[in-house]
């Protein structure tokens, strides 16, 4: 899948973004191109090989309808996780990593229930505030809504 400047994409441990611009680098005496993409959210950047995004897992940003189908699944999400915190972590660490968005919502809603039950680790934590920032930056570029609005409706629909 090729893309292009001005195309809305979203990468699996980042979020989405809007291709800004291709630039060419020289990393290890290698030249390559790279995609520039610029997150919604604040101003961090983040440089994708051109030739690499099907191995990464970036695709388009999920249409409107897709998102309204994404809000409707995730009441039903069942959440199963085991107490072992290290195995806990690799199995949300790989749902993330899959760049499902209903799976990234699944770590959402377990680590929000987990959260309420026993508390969460620092690096639970982290993963929480990660998973809901690749999210939310979907929703803003796919929905046209402010961050803040993105937010209300994704809390509202975890507590559904």
């Amino acid at each position: 899948m090729t893309f292009q400047v001005g195309d809305k994409i979203a990468h699996p441990l980042h979020g989405a973004g809007i291709i800004d611009r291709v630039e060419l680098r020289r990393i290890n005496g290698k030249d390559r191109e790279y995609f520039v993409m610029k997150l919604p959210v604040g101003e961090m950047r983040v440089m994708i090989p051109c030739d690499g995004c099907t191995e990464i897992g970036v695709r388009p940003v999920m249409d409107a309808a897709a998102i309204e189908k994404l809000f409707e699944a995730i009441p039903g999400i069942e959440i199963n996780m085991t107490s072992n915190w290290n195995k806990r972590f690799r199995e949300n660490m790989d749902r993330i990593k899959s760049g499902d968005l209903l799976e990234v919502c699944s770590v959402i809603k377990g680590l929000i229930l987990r959260e309420a039950e026993r508390g969460l680790s620092t690096g639970e934590r982290k993963m929480l505030h990660s998973a809901k920032q690749i999210v939310l930056s979907e929703l803003v570029l796919a929905d046209g809504c402010s961050f803040g609005e993105a937010e209300a409706r994704l809390d509202a629909c975890m507590r559904a």
